[in-house]
């Protein structure tokens, strides 16, 4: 703790590093954000931007840069994501910056990228599913694995998916998504030996096509698989990533 205490008074550590070192988060007006996350989980923390003004975004963004060297924004509205961007411009100017599908990831020019020895792959049934899938992939790529990207292979020509087979059976993990009745993952799960999770998007139109008949159809898939809420891509992402690291410790013998 000196050592914290002495590096702060002497200008090389900021006080939000340093109450990330010892209290494992860093609280700001707008919240708090969870510092050790990724070293307890190997997960990265992301800020849900859904509810909160551009301004408690970026101070919450802010504070994750300053502990961490890194921000995950997910669930970003279009109509915050230039002042979201400006602010942590102004307040990093090295920062460097990255927009995907509602998700902005920003890192410091210290911040290195972990590796994780695993390739996930993420499937999606039609154009659609784009966003989700780009979710997904945020967080996948940002605890570092390998992504590989499967698109527009929806049941409506099971040609589309047959071709991929051989491909789908190298990868450590498939995140499978998609709207409708949500078949793509049962239809994937009973081709390959490999964990699939399933994500069902609020696509479709009538009854059901708000996510709910999709969701059901994995529910009650005949083939072996997991699945996360409607539209989850994070949460598919970072189920993906747990076992991806799980496949390393295996391969490696080191945790």
């Amino acid at each position: 703790m000196r050592e914290l205490l002495e590096a702060v008074a002497a200008g090389d550590l900021s006080p939000t590093r340093a109450e990330a070192e010892l209290r494992g988060y860093v609280t700001d007006d707008a919240g708090r954000f969870d510092a050790a996350r990724e070293r307890r989980r190997g997960i990265p923390e992301a800020i849900l931007a859904e509810g909160k003004s551009p301004e408690q975004i970026a101070a919450l963004a802010s504070a994750a840069l300053e502990a961490t060297g890194r921000a995950l924004v997910t669930r970003l509205p279009d109509e915050h994501a230039s002042t979201v961007e400006r602010a942590l411009e102004d307040d990093h100017p090295e920062v460097a910056l990255e927009a995907r599908a509602g998700t902005l990831v920003a890192t410091g020019p210290e911040y290195e990228r972990p590796s994780l020895s695993a390739t996930i792959g993420i499937v999606t049934a039609g154009t659609v599913d784009g966003p989700v899938a780009a979710e997904a992939q945020v967080v996948c790529e940002g605890a570092g694995a390998a992504v590989e990207r499967i698109d527009d292979v929806g049941v409506a020509a099971l040609d589309r998916i047959l071709d991929q087979v051989e491909r789908l059976r190298e990868l450590d993990v498939l995140i499978v998504a998609a709207g409708r009745e949500g078949a793509l993952p049962t239809v994937v799960a009973g081709l390959v030996d490999t964990p699939v999770i399933g994500v069902p998007v609020s696509s479709g139109y009538g009854y059901g096509g708000d996510g709910a008949a999709a969701l059901s159809g994995m529910l009650q898939s005949c083939t072996v698989l997991s699945v996360v809420n409607v539209d989850a891509g994070f949460v598919a992402g970072a189920q993906a990533v747990l076992i991806a690291r799980a496949i390393e410790t295996a391969r490696t013998g080191e945790p």
